[in-house]
């Protein structure tokens, strides 16, 4: 959904590029660390609101963890 897109791309800009004290980037290197610090950050330690106060990876694990899950081709094929 382009909407949920924009919004990240926001949150992106505000907590990655403009709360950025140390200057410029000094490389391609660096910056790619500092994108995937960031998405590692927003996924497991950033707490969201709208999914009860906890970070994206335990909101999903808890979600997995209360749906059984299929154990054999028949019950994937049952499950559609």
């Amino acid at each position: 959904d382009n909407a949920m897109a924009e919004a990240f791309n926001s949150l992106f800009k505000a907590e990655l590029v403009r709360n950025r004290h140390k200057g410029p980037w000094r490389d391609i290197d660096d910056l790619e660390i500092a994108v995937a610090e960031y998405i590692d950050w927003f996924n497991h330690r950033r707490i969201h609101g709208e999914i009860g106060y906890v970070p994206p990876a335990e909101y999903e694990a808890r979600l997995t963890a209360a749906e059984p899950q299929p154990q054999t081709i028949e019950d994937l094929i049952d499950a559609r």
